[in-house]
C-alpha cells in the first residue's frame, strides 16, 4: 500500500492560563461534569503557569521523525492534529486535502489498546473526516506497539538510568513502580489494556535483569462509586513504606510516551511530595520521548505497512497486534461524570 503523509494523532494541551479552562471545556463537551470539579483540574495546570508540555514534546517528536524520515525514507510529510486543542485534527486533515494528501497513516501517540487510547482517536479521525466532506484524506492508523522493541528498549534504558541515579547501598532493595493512567474496570474487560501494560512491564524488568516489580496506576477521575484499576500510585507507596518492603522506589510511567502534565502533576508533584513525607527515596523515570530508538521504530511501523510482505516485530508472548482493528474492537464505555486529570 502506498502513502502520501503521515498524520501525527495526540491529545493536546493548554499553552498558557488564557488556555486552560476552554481547553477543558473542550475536553469536557457532552460529559456532565460539575464546573467546580472542571476547576480543579484546571488548578493543576496554572501550577504549571497553563502550560501543558504536551505540544513542545510532540513538536520536538515531529522534528526529530521528520529527519528520520528524510534520511532513510520513505520521504513523506507530517501532519499533525490533536483530539482536544490546537492543531485540531479537523485543521490538519482540511490542510492535508489542500495540499493534496489523498490517503495517510496515522500515528497516535498511545502504545496500548482501549477506547480512549485507540477507538477514540479513530472515531476522531473520522468525525474529521466528516466534517471535511468530499476529498477528505483516507487515514489508516499504525499498529499499538507497547510490545516492539522501539518502545521497550528505550524504557529499559530509562529504567535503568534512574536506579543508577539512587545510591549503591540502597539500590538493590529498591522498588520499581510502573504506572500507567486508570481507566474505568467496565473499560478494561472490554479490551485488551491491562494485559498489554502488564506484558510491557514484564518485558522490561526482564531487561533490567528484575522480577518482582509492580504495575501501579495514577489519573483516576471517576467518582467514588465506579471501579477504577488500581492499585494507585499513592496508596502503593503508602504501602510499601509501611512494610518497610522497599528502600527506595523508581517510579517509571510506562503507560505514556512523555513526560506530560499528568507525569508532571501526579507523579513529579503529588508522587514526590508524598515520597519526601514518607522519607522514601524516589526517582522518576523518563519516558521514550524522543529517543533515536523510539523515532526509529515509528519509521520501522510506516515502512512494514507500505511493504507487501513485511516483517512484523514484537517481543514477548502476545505477539503482533493487528493492523486493521475489528468492529468490536475497544468499544465505548457507559458514559459517568468525570473530569480529566491534566
Amino acid at each position: 500500500m502506498q502513502y502520501d503523509a503521515l498524520l501525527i494523532v495526540s491529545f493536546g494541551g493548554p499553552e498558557s492560563k488564557e488556555e486552560v479552562i476552554p481547553f477543558l471545556e473542550n475536553v469536557l463537551r457532552e460529559r456532565n461534569v460539575p464546573r467546580e470539579r472542571m476547576l480543579d483540574v484546571a488548578e493543576h495546570y496554572y501550577h504549571f503557569d497553563g502550560k501543558s508540555p504536551i505540544n513542545q514534546q510532540n513538536r520536538e517528536l515531529i522534528a526529530a521523525l521528520q529527519l528520520e524520515l528524510d534520511r532513510h525514507g520513505p520521504k513523506l510529510p507530517i501532519y499533525w492534529g490533536n483530539r482536544n486543542w490546537h492543531p485540531l485534527l479537523t485543521d490538519a486533515l482540511r490542510q492535508m486535502k489542500a495540499d493534496g494528501v489523498r490517503r495517510a497513516l496515522a500515528f497516535v501517540t498511545s502504545a496500548y489498546s482501549s477506547y480512549s487510547g485507540c477507538r477514540q482517536y479513530r472515531e476522531n479521525i473520522a468525525t474529521a473526516q466528516a466534517t471535511i466532506g468530499s476529498g477528505a484524506p483516507e487515514i489508516d492508523k499504525l499498529r499499538v506497539f507497547y510490545n516492539h522493541p522501539g518502545f521497550i528498549e528505550p524504557m529499559i534504558e530509562r529504567a535503568r538510568e534512574a536506579l543508577m541515579r539512587l545510591a549503591p547501598d540502597i539500590r538493590l532493595r529498591a522498588h520499581v513502580a510502573y504506572t500507567a493512567h486508570s481507566i474505568p474496570s467496565s473499560m478494561s474487560a472490554t479490551c485488551n489494556y491491562g494485559q498489554q501494560l502488564e506484558e510491557a512491564c514484564r518485558l522490561v524488568s526482564d531487561g533490567l535483569g528484575r522480577s518482582g516489580d509492580r504495575l501501579v496506576f495514577q489519573s483516576r477521575s471517576g467518582p467514588a462509586t465506579q471501579p477504577w484499576l488500581e492499585p494507585d500510585i499513592l496508596s502503593y507507596l503508602r504501602e510499601i513504606n509501611k512494610s518497610n518492603a522497599a528502600s527506595a522506589v523508581v517510579i517509571a510511567p510506562i503507560g505514556f510516551i512523555s513526560d506530560h502534565m499528568e507525569v508532571l502533576y501526579d507523579l513529579d508533584t503529588e508522587a514526590a511530595q508524598l515520597c519526601e513525607e514518607l522519607k522514601l527515596p524516589m526517582v522518576r523515570a523518563g519516558t521514550v520521548g524522543a529517543h533515536p530508538r523510539f523515532v526509529a521504530m515509528i519509521r520501522e511501523l510506516i515502512v512494514e505497512r507500505m511493504t507487501e510482505q513485511p516483517v512484523r516485530i514484537a517481543l514477548g508472548n502476545l505477539g503482533v497486534n493487528h493492523d486493521v482493528c475489528p468492529a468490536d474492537c475497544c468499544p465505548a464505555p457507559q458514559r459517568v461524570a468525570t473530569a480529566p486529570r491534566p
